[in-house]
């Protein structure tokens, strides 16, 4: 059935899978440059995102404490108990997807990749640090234990006032997210999304670094990354997403 799009139309959350859909719908390829529209269109839904907070989505930002209650130890027939991570799904076409990532205090998405896709990140509570990669040299086949020679873009740590983090196929492509002092959360767009069948399957990796090198963290850094299998310690459950509608 049809979902009734009316009273919709005028929610932040509605106008920003609305403008997702125009930006990604015909994006640069890898390596290609981008032309004036999508220029125009990704920086439209930059702003929208930058203006969009918790409240929008009616998400409640949750208490250390209520965080560190919901990190349960593992029983049995459930060998992880509670997820460190969880997803509220919002909207998704062949064209992108959008929802939003809640981190408990102490969880970490691991450094992972987005082949081929474009995405655009803004937090809506608490702290998250994110470091950013890039490949310095074209992929080869996925292989856990294959070296990558890369480079760390940049360290930086975002609140709901910072403006949105975006990543693109050939720049900031991999990342790593950590909460900071508490839980966190954050609306993620990404375009398109994930498929294995097209492509488009999750890597993770492990960054291969002296302690000297370590210790230096001098931006942009050269490092080797190793492709590893999903961490045991990260896994992600799904939450329901309590605000508005979306219709595309």
């Amino acid at each position: 059935m049809k979902p009734d799009c009316s009273g919709v139309m005028s929610s932040i959350v509605q106008k920003i899978a609305r403008q997702a859909l125009v930006t990604f719908r015909s994006p640069p390829r890898p390596a290609e440059d981008a032309g004036m529209s999508f220029v125009e269109n990704l920086g439209k839904l930059k702003n929208l995102m930058t203006e969009v907070r918790a409240a929008d989505l009616k998400l409640v930002p949750r208490r250390a404490v209520d965080s560190a209650a919901g990190v349960a130890a593992p029983q049995r027939g459930c060998p992880h108990g509670a997820p460190p991570v969880t997803y509220m799904h919002i909207s998704e076409s062949e064209h992108f997807s959008m929802g939003v990532f809640l981190l408990k205090s102490g969880a970490s998405i691991p450094l992972h990749d987005h082949p081929g896709m474009h995405g655009v990140l803004k937090v809506l509570y608490g702290k998250v640090r994110i470091s950013c990669f890039d490949r310095l040299e074209p992929l080869p086949a996925a292989q856990v234990g294959a070296l990558r020679r890369s480079v760390l873009r940049s360290t930086g740590e975002l609140t709901e006032e910072s403006g949105p983090c975006l990543l693109s196929p050939d720049r900031d492509n991999l990342h790593q997210i950590d909460a900071v002092d508490g839980p966190s959360a954050f609306m993620d767009i990404l375009a398109p999304p994930y498929d294995p069948d097209d492509g488009r399957d999750c890597h993770y990796y492990r960054v291969m670094m002296d302690s000297e090198a370590e210790l230096a963290r001098k931006e942009p850094q050269e490092v080797w990354l190793m492709e590893v299998s999903q961490p045991p310690h990260f896994w992600c459950g799904a939450e329901p997403y309590p605000g508005p509608e979306v219709c595309l």
